[in-house]
This record gives structure tokens, sequence and C-alpha cells, in this order.
């Protein structure tokens, strides 16, 4: 079975880069989880058109920096070469050294040949873009003690994103310092024409000072709107970035971090969007107007004296509230977020197996649960929501009781020529404006408390161990010969006491055709979740091609095994883009190929839509044989040197069991083959059979010797 993935230019580039650097890397390491578009006719890691730019995500893996620039070709500095160069017609090419003087070039086009070949700059200039690629080595820290700053190395990921917007946060703090200023102007305003306009019949300067404030509130509105632009634009460019690491850590830790509920897995990475509301919506702004209360009250200072008590005493009364508050409420919140994520787990567990709630006639327990949560909530809901509406009516009346207290208090000082009646109604509206970010308090604090957990929720996942951490530089192996040996290996699942796997000592050489049987639960299909490498062994290693696949690239260990599972699951489309799902660039001939050894035509060949047929969420609308029949095609679509069948055949009848069993004894021909399987029909394609039983292996030898010692036994 052959598939024809067509690189990308700009990867085969890298590669030659990753070889000059002498730390090689294959291009499955370097895209594997990439956004790349599956409908591509070619994997595109950069687009001139606007297209998502992946080349620096995939160059940062390489150990690189890249920086894209507009340079003429004769302006690019020695200094920084190699560099990748974009030519004309979706190429690239790798120029390693450039003399201008001699008018030549020194370029690799790993496209046509990764040897070096000399040419004139007049020639290269003909296919040269205008556009350079520059890398730089990328310093990473592989010293044993990074370990140890682990955790505070991934709070990063959230804070540090944040960061690099500090230039438009920047502008949004300058925008707010002059709307601010402007509020002082106001009041200033009704102050001067009721203590100068009024008294002295000013009219024409009243009229300059109402053009001077039409201009002023224009200008106010101006920066309003600038300012909530700012903030859109942060909010839109750190939510792709924050919501792909968070989508990129989910799919990368290994399955042992893996949390016991999908639901509140599932319930964490979605309350990102109350993390997004914070740092981007009018609590935020609010928060930036609190360091200008002090302007406002200085202000208040200078125009009424001594009555500038009565607001600070307002706002010392309700910050003292929020604080005795504060506690209950993170509690509260706290208890909500807990209940919420169990009923999300519920939910996605009761939508996914509604087919059987129905069968089973359950959905009376189900409902139960369901209300049980949800009343759950609505309780710890209420008393978060009592806290936060007893923040802000309480700062309500502290307002009212500010506007009050201002009014009496002003009119003893003006009885006693201290205070004239515009600085009085001046000092209404200035204390008005000083309690505003108070008497938002309630509405920040609660925002405040609510991000607090999800964060919380999100750092833990940010925090756990991954299949490929940064730090870890994996040896490359991009073809294996297909030996694969276990050495002492003993497992068990993780938070599980019971031993699935024990002293396991297993050799098996390249192409050769093993099976393995055993009653259920003696720990067969444990042997391939362990060669995938999703999986750790408690103690002892696993070797393929006599290294540590520990030592090995996932992406790449994958790439080279096809692989079957017990339980094959399918993905809301059609039955081609399921095949594809490992390869998603391969050709028709290929896909034909893979679709015979899965007998796959048989069932699609009599639909109107063939291989674009629908096969429902989770497969839905397939029987569990033709789920198998999809899997085995989706496995042997790519060449790879390992072979791993789980019970590819056990949901399948007799008579597509048996095409399907002749089409994988030629499919496997010169690969090594692993079947486990308690069928004997499928043993057809195995020449050595291994017997397990509670983790162990109790009989390794030639099938026919193995299978008659069976026989004796019984």
């Amino acid at each position: 079975m052959t598939s024809n993935t067509k690189i990308d230019p700009l990867m085969q580039c890298l590669i030659v880069l990753t070889q000059l650097n002498y730390k090689p890397a294959t291009s499955e390491a370097l895209s594997h989880g990439l956004p790349l578009d599956p409908t591509e006719i070619r994997q595109r890691l950069f687009s001139m058109e606007g297209g998502k730019a992946n080349f620096s995500r995939a160059a940062a893996r390489a150990g690189f920096s890249a920086t894209l620039v507009k340079r003429k070709l004769k302006h690019i500095p020695t200094v920084v070469l190699p560099a990748i160069l974009l030519l004309q017609n979706d190429s690239a090419c790798v120029i390693t050294a450039m003399d201008v003087e001699a008018g030549t070039a020194e370029i690799i086009v790993p496209q046509i040949d990764e040897t070096p070949q000399e040419i004139t700059l007049e020639k290269l200039n003909e296919e040269y873009l205008g556009y350079t690629f520059f890398l730089k080595k990328l310093y990473i820290d592989r010293r044993p003690e990074y370990d140890d700053d682990k955790e505070e190395h991934n709070k990063n990921w959230f804070f540090g994103t944040l960061w690099r917007f500090k230039g438009i946060y920047g502008n949004v703090v300058l925008a707010s310092l002059v709307i601010n200023i402007f509020v002082v102007v106001g009041p200033l305003f009704t102050m001067n024409v009721y203590d100068r306009i009024i008294p002295h019949n000013a009219v024409d300067t009243l009229w300059v000072l109402a053009l001077g404030m039409f201009i002023i509130y224009s200008f106010d509105l101006f920066l309003k709107f600038v300012r909530t632009y700012f903030l859109e634009v942060i909010a839109k460019k750190s939510d792709v970035i924050l919501s792909s690491k968070i989508f990129e850590q989910a799919l990368n830790i290994k399955l042992k971090e893996k949390p016991k509920s999908v639901g509140s897995f599932a319930n964490n990475i979605r309350d990102f969007d109350s993390i997004r509301s914070f740092y981007s919506s009018s609590a935020l702004v609010a928060f930036i107007d609190f360091p200008f209360v002090i302007i406002f009250l200085l202000v208040i200072f200078y125009v009424a004296g001594v009555l500038v008590v009565v607001p600070i005493a307002i706002i010392l009364a309700i910050i003292s509230y929020s604080l005795i508050v504060r506690k209950p409420l993170q509690r509260s919140i706290e208890s909500t977020y807990e209940s919420s994520a169990r009923r999300n787990g519920l939910l996605i567990e009761a939508l996914s197996n509604i087919e059987n709630i129905k069968s089973f006639n359950a959905s009376s327990s189900v409902q139960w649960g369901w209300e049980e949560r949800t009343g759950d909530i609505a309780g710890k809901s209420l008393r978060s929501r009592m806290l936060s509406t007893s923040l802000s009516s309480v700062s309500v009346f502290f307002t009212q009781l500010s506007t009050v207290g201002i009014i009496v208090t002003g009119v003893y000082l003006i009885k006693q020529g201290d205070l004239t009646m515009g600085g009085l109604i001046a000092t209404v509206i200035l204390s008005s404006r000083t309690i505003a970010p108070m008497s938002q308090v309630a509405s920040l604090l609660s925002n405040y408390q609510q991000m607090k957990t999800s964060l919380a929720g999100l750092n833990d996942l940010m925090n756990k161990e991954v299949e490929r951490p940064e730090q870890k530089n994996f040896l490359r192996r991009p073809v294996f010969k297909g030996a694969v040996e276990f050495k002492n290996v003993s497992f068990s699942y993780p938070e599980e006491t019971n031993v699935v796997l024990s002293g396991i000592n297993l050799k098996i050489n390249p192409n050769e055709r093993i099976g393995i049987i055993g009653q259920v639960g003696s720990g067969k299909s444990t042997f391939s979740k362990l060669i995938l490498g999703l999986y750790e062994p408690k103690e002892g290693s696993v070797f393929v091609d006599g290294i540590d696949i520990q030592q090995m690239d996932p992406a790449d260990l994958r790439h080279n095994v096809s692989y079957v599972p017990q339980d094959v699951t399918l993905f809301s489309g059609t039955v081609r883009e399921n095949i594809v799902f490992k390869a998603p660039h391969s050709d028709d001939e290929a896909i034909l190929e893979a679709v015979k050894v899965g007998n796959v035509n048989s069932f699609t060949d009599k639909h109107p839509m063939g291989l674009d047929m629908f096969v429902g969420e989770r497969g839905a609308n397939l029987s569990g044989g033709q789920r198998q029949a999809v899997g085995v095609a989706r496995a042997m679509l790519t060449e790879s040197s390992i072979v791993l069948l789980d019970e590819p055949t056990n949901s399948m009848d007799f008579t597509t069991e048996a095409k399907v069993i002749q089409s994988l004894k030629k499919a496997t021909e010169g690969k090594t083959t692993i079947v486990i399987t308690h069928k004997p029909s499928i043993l057809a394609i195995v020449d050595r059979l291994i017997v397990m039983e509670g983790g162990k292996i109790v009989m390794d030898g030639p099938k026919n010797e193995v299978l008659q010692k069976l026989g004796k036994s019984k």
C-alpha cells in the first residue's frame, strides 16, 4: 500500500535546515498537531494569500525562531544564512551561501535534490518572490533542574500571551487616562457657569465654553470607540492563540494524565470563555478606571476642601463590605464550578450513550441524576447571585448616601462661605463619577472570582505531563525495520492496583507475524497500547529496532505503525474521510487499495453515495462489522513496517471475515504483524503464537505446536 502524501516545499526546506543544524527531524514530527487543512491537495505551512501561518510553529519545534521579511536578494546579510527563500510556483529553497560580488549563491532545492548547487544571482532572482524566512536558533534549557520550574514555566501560557499585547494595553490605558481627564472637565464647566457665567450674564463666554465642551465630548466619544476597538483586537488575537494552546495541550497530554470524567475535562476547556470575557470586557475597563479615583478625589478636594471626606468614607465602606463578601463568594463560585463540571460530565455521557439508555429503559435514573445535579447547581448559584446582588445593592445604597451627605455638608459650607453653589453641584457630579468604579465592584469581583477559578482549572490542564515536552530532544526515526522487544515489562493502568502485565520478556523479529491469544482480562490488548507509546510501563522498557520508544518522537512511532483497535471509533463525516483520517492527502489509488483490503466496497458499492456515504456520529449509521472494515482500511492505507491488529474481525460475518483475512495475509507480507484475538480464524495470517494468562506469557512458539499443546491441555 502506498500513500502519495505531498509534502510542502517549506517543510522540506525546514527538514534540510534541521540536518544542517545536526538535529535532524522528520516531517511527521514537525507537522504533528498543526492545524493543516485536510481538504487541501498539499499541506501548506504558509500562504501568501492569507492562510494560516503554521511555519513558525513548525520551525519552533525544529529549534528555530522564524521571521518573514521582504528583502531584495542582494540585501540579504550573509551572517543570517542559511535562510529560506520563497520562490514562484509555490516553491522554496534553502540559501546557504552568497557572494554578491561574484554574483553567485549556493542553494539547496529539496524538491529536486538535497545536494548544494551553485546558481547565479540573476537566475535566482527570476524565481525569487522577494520574501525570505530568517531563522534563528532557539535555546531550550534541557537541564534536569528545568523540571523543577515546570509549573512556573507553564504559567506563562496565559500571562505570557497577554504580555505580547502590552503595547495595545498601553494604548487602552492612555485612552482611559484622557477619557477620565475629560470627566473632570464637565463638572468644572458646570461650576463656572453657576459661579461666573450666570452672575455676570456672560452669554458670549457661555457659548465659547459650550463649543469647547462639544469638541471635548466629541473627542471623548472617539476615544471610547478606539478603546473598545483595542480591547476587541486583544480579544480576537489572544483568543486564537490561547484557545489553540489549550486544545493543543489537551491533545498532547499523556493518557495517564487524562481526567476520569470527560465532561469535567470539557468543562475546564469551555470555561476559557469566562477568562476571555474578563481580560477584554467592561470589567477590565472598570479595573483600569480604579487608579483615576485618586485624581477625582484630588479635584474634589481642590473644589470643595473638607467635603472630600464624604466620598472617601463611602469608598472605604464599599471596600470593607467587598472584603467581607469576597471569601464566601469565592467558595460559592468554586463549589458551583465543581457541580457544573459534574453535570456536564453526565450530559456528555448521556448524549454519547442515548441509544443504550433507551435500549435498557434507563431514562428515569439518568433524568434523576440530571435533576439532582441541576438542583445542586441552582442552590449554589443562588448563594453566589445573592452575594453578588448584595454587593451591588450595598454599593447603590452607599452611593445614594454619598449624594445626601455631600449636599447636607455642602449647605453648611456654603453658609460659612467656604463653598459656592457651583462648587457644590460640581462636587455632587464628581463624587458620583468617583464612586462609579466602586459600584461596579460587585460584577468585577464576581467576574474575577469566576476567572480565577477557571484559570486554576486550565492551569492544572497546562501543567499536566505531555507526550512531546518542549525540552526533550527525540531521536529521529523516519523508517522502522520492525523489530519489537519487551524487556521485563510490568504494567498497571493509572490509579489501578491490578497488575495487567507482569515481567513480560518478548522479542519479535522484523517481518515476523505473531498472534496473541488468551482469556478476557489476560492483558492482550495492553500490548498494542504499550507499543504505540500510549502508556508507559511501570517497570521495564519497550524497544523498537533496539531503541527505547521513550526516546522516539510519538509522531514518528505512530506514523510507522498501522493499528486497528479493538473498538473502532469513527468520526462524523463520510467513509472516505474516516479512511484517510491518518493520511488526509492520500491519492485515490491508495484509498481504493485500502478499501479492498478492508472489504469496504462490499457495502459502499451498494450505496448511491459510494465512499462519500455518511457514517453518522461515532459511525452510528454503520454496523459493527462495517465500522471494523473501515478501521482495517484506515490502518492499511499507509505503508508501515509494524501492523497491530486487535480483534480486527470480531464483529464481521463469516464471508466478510474470510475476505478480509485473505487480503490482510497478502497486505502484511514483509511486515511485522501482531494479531490480538480470541477467534481461531484470524490466526491464519500468523506463524507464531503467544498465549497469555493472568498478565504473563504461558506459551510461546510456532503456531501449530502451541495449538497442539493447547489441544492436549484441554
